[in-house]
């Protein structure tokens, strides 16, 4: 199956669930669909795992008792291998076995700490934050039917699953509200990726996961040379190589479960406030050597949580800087996405911070995004700070994205337009778009690091003295009608 076809296969399943009583906008059918299509998949997996056990004549011990698995409850089969509609469940004899079985089965796989690593454990703490909202069976019932013939036993076919839940958890993005959170485009991830060059040798953290965008990202990056690795190198990658936090439970359920289905067995995703965790206490064994995320900003945090950090402040976004900083492993890198007034500000709070950044940390580089990238959840101006924790900083190369056309929902940024930017980062080079700042400048500027580009700055209209004569007269006749309007409204009042 094509990916344009998988598409439209979702597409159905979605204008199915949006006429069930229990469905109300993006975020739910995404969620139903993630969990049915997820449950599809994990046969999949399982019966795949289950064929290459015989053809090296071993016995597969599934994860999944017999009653509980897909082709029981959900999609039974004749002998022949069709389906056996008579058989299947429906109505409400479908939902209760549902909420009152299945879910309770599934979620008590998080209950044997002894296997936290295992796939398990995994599907255990996905099901304990996510819950059947489909009211009737038989929009389940339909649900699945267009489901069941979907194989994805391929990695052709998972690649296009994945493609399609990007898609789905896009659409949650674009769905508003606090949906926002969990989608950061993808040319940005990418690009961010890309210039930090990530490693089997890495281990990658992220403390504001979302859809775990950027932990699947740096996946791709380093299984493009998967042939390269030892079967020690794979188990790393699989089990020890990616790290995170998400406070949100939906977000956190589709975090784990995007990076199962990219082909992440074992994500350390763990459902906690990242912000709660006392910078303090943190050792060079909690420390990751990649740090990649876009921490939410413009929250507040009470008085008991801005105590785990050495710069107590109400702003989330200092919080998670100074929490990167320390969870950043000694020549490690790190790349942050935040909104443009840390670089600015300089109240006591900000200032200490970057002075910290600037003395402990090489903050070498600055990318200024253009306005409108989060789009249409926020509108912010934003940047990405690139630094690393080895020796302070002496200078910061800038690189501004300026676009001929302004960015919007419909017309967001592509990975061409940050291109440039990829193919300089090493190189440092000044061009129009791109300059140096020395850290001596900088102090002088009492730690204001914001992106000043020097060529806009000096650029100079020349234009005919016939034409400034026009635009004084325009503004000249502007300003007299200004006047006589003022006047008109003052005599009025003076009248009244």
């Amino acid at each position: 199956m094509t990916i344009v076809s998988l598409q439209s296969r979702i597409d159905r399943i979605t204008d199915i669930l949006r006429r069930d009583d229990g469905i109300s906008g993006a975020m739910h059918y995404t969620e139903q669909i993630s969990w049915i299509l997820f449950l599809k998949y994990l046969n999949d997996y399982e019966e795949s795992k289950a064929q290459d056990a015989l053809i090296d004549g071993k016995q597969y011990k599934y994860i999944i008792d017999t009653k509980y698995r897909w082709d029981e409850w959900a999609y039974p089969l004749k002998e022949n291998g069709e389906y056996d509609l008579k058989n299947a469940m429906g109505g409400d004899d479908l939902v209760a076995f549902v909420n009152n079985e299945l879910f309770p089965y599934l979620q008590n796989f998080k209950s044997n700490l002894q296997e936290v690593k295992s796939v398990k454990y995994k599907i255990g703490a996905i099901f304990e934050f996510i819950n059947n909202r489909i009211a009737s069976g038989h929009t389940l019932r339909e649900v699945i039917e267009n489901i069941a013939d979907l194989n994805f036993q391929s990695q052709e076919d998972l690649f296009e699953l994945s493609v399609i839940y990007e898609n789905l958890l896009k659409g949650m993005g674009s769905d508003g509200g606090n949906s926002g959170e969990f989608y950061t485009p993808r040319p940005v991830i990418k690009a961010m990726v890309e210039v930090l060059e990530p490693t089997v040798k890495d281990t990658i953290y992220d403390g504001a996961v979302g859809s775990s965008g950027f932990l699947i990202q740096a996946y791709d990056y380093v299984m493009l040379k998967k042939n390269e690795y030892s079967t020690t190198q794979l188990k790393h990658i699989k089990e020890d190589m990616f790290f995170g936090n998400e406070k949100t439970p939906l977000a956190y359920v589709m975090g784990v479960m995007n990076m199962i289905l990219h082909g992440i067995e074992s994500p350390n995703i763990y459902k906690q406030n990242t912000l709660t965790q006392n910078i303090r206490d943190f050792q060079e064994k909690d420390r990751h050597s990649i740090i990649l995320a876009n921490p939410p900003f413009g929250g507040k945090e009470k008085s008991a949580i801005q105590q785990n950090f050495l710069v107590e402040s109400t702003a989330t976004e200092l919080l998670f800087m100074q929490h990167f900083m320390k969870k950043l492993a000694k020549g490690g890198t790190a790349g942050i996405i935040i909104p443009e007034g840390v670089l600015f500000q300089n109240n006591n709070a900000f200032t200490a911070v970057k002075q910290d950044l600037l003395q402990n940390f090489n903050l070498h580089t600055i990318l200024s995004l253009p306005a409108g990238v989060f789009l249409p959840y926020s509108a912010v101006k934003t940047d990405v700070v690139f630094f690393e924790r080895k020796g302070g900083t002496q200078d910061i190369w800038y690189y501004e994205i300026n676009l001929d056309k302004k960015l919007t929902k419909k017309s967001p940024i592509q990975y061409e337009q940050l291109e440039e930017f990829v193919n300089l980062y090493k190189k440092r080079t000044t061009t129009p778009n791109s300059w140096t700042v020395s850290i001596d400048e900088i102090k002088k500027n009492n730690y204001n690091i914001s992106a000043k580009n020097p060529a806009k700055q000096f650029e100079v209209l020349h234009q005919a003295p016939s034409e400034i004569i026009a635009d004084i007269q325009t503004n000249d006749k502007s300003i007299n009608k200004l006047l006589t309007s003022i006047n008109q409204l003052i005599e009025q009042g003076y009248e009244e």
